[in-house]
């Protein structure tokens, strides 16, 4: 399925287990069913699916109001209406942005790739510029760079903090964690008393954001497509 672009590994494991996929005609529930390509037909929610063709590996600059899924229930509008025609594979995003922050974004239609990238045990970093409504204390930035725990009882490694601007009643600070619990770093702040007013997204490992526009996109270059896949 990840090959297909239908999901990604973690993602098909779900889709499995709630019955949604089907091969030859019967329903798959467990894990590890193996199929032969251009033998077996294999269907999800009823339709064919099959390896894609193409990868396409994607940086979007996301803006806010957009929400991270191929599809939302309330009708809110997506990533995907981002991306436009000229991707004719079904592409999904690499992890999440929630809706309020923006910056960069990787989607792709390789699950093997999504995989590399959001799986903890590569620890690959991740960095947002946050700005805080008011100020953070000494003592929060000292906790911040040994670890906070999370309101739901979550202990988050240390982080990599840097403060970069204080006028104007906001502070400006740059963050970097390996982690991606829901949130993380607006409830990381809020841990210490401070309260995140915008958030950006930066860069990925090495994969940095740079110019990109809002709301635009462009194809990962060789070299950081290779980086990625060999976290």
């Amino acid at each position: 399925m990840a090959m297909c672009g239908a999901a990604s590994r973690r993602g098909a494991e779900e889709i499995i287990s709630a019955g949604r996929v089907t091969v030859n005609g019967e329903k798959i529930c467990e894990q590890g069913v193996k199929v032969e390509i251009g033998a077996d037909t294999v269907k999800l929610d009823g339709k064919v699916i099959k390896p894609s063709g193409k990868m396409f590996y994607i940086m979007l600059n996301k803006p806010v109001g957009y929400v991270t899924t191929v599809k939302d229930q309330f009708e809110r509008p997506t990533v995907i209406d981002l991306v436009g025609p000229e991707i004719n594979e079904r592409i999904f995003p690499v992890g999440r942005l929630d809706y309020e922050t923006e910056g960069l974004l990787l989607l792709t239609n390789d699950g093997d790739f999504t995989y590399k990238v959001t799986h903890p045990k590569h620890n690959i970093e991740k960095t947002y510029i946050a700005v805080l409504k008011g100020g953070i204390t000494i003592k929060g930035l000292a906790q911040l760079r040994s670890g906070v725990k999370l309101d739901d009882g979550f202990m988050t490694s240390p982080a990599k903090v840097e403060m970069l601007d204080a006028e104007n009643g906001h502070t400006t600070i740059k963050i970097t964690i390996h982690e991606g619990k829901n949130r993380q770093v607006r409830r990381m702040f809020e841990a210490v008393g401070s309260k995140v007013k915008e958030l950006q997204r930066v860069s990925i490992g090495t994969v940095e954001l740079g110019n990109l526009p809002l709301g635009r996109w462009r194809h990962l270059t060789s070299h950081e497509i290779n980086y990625l896949k060999n976290l």
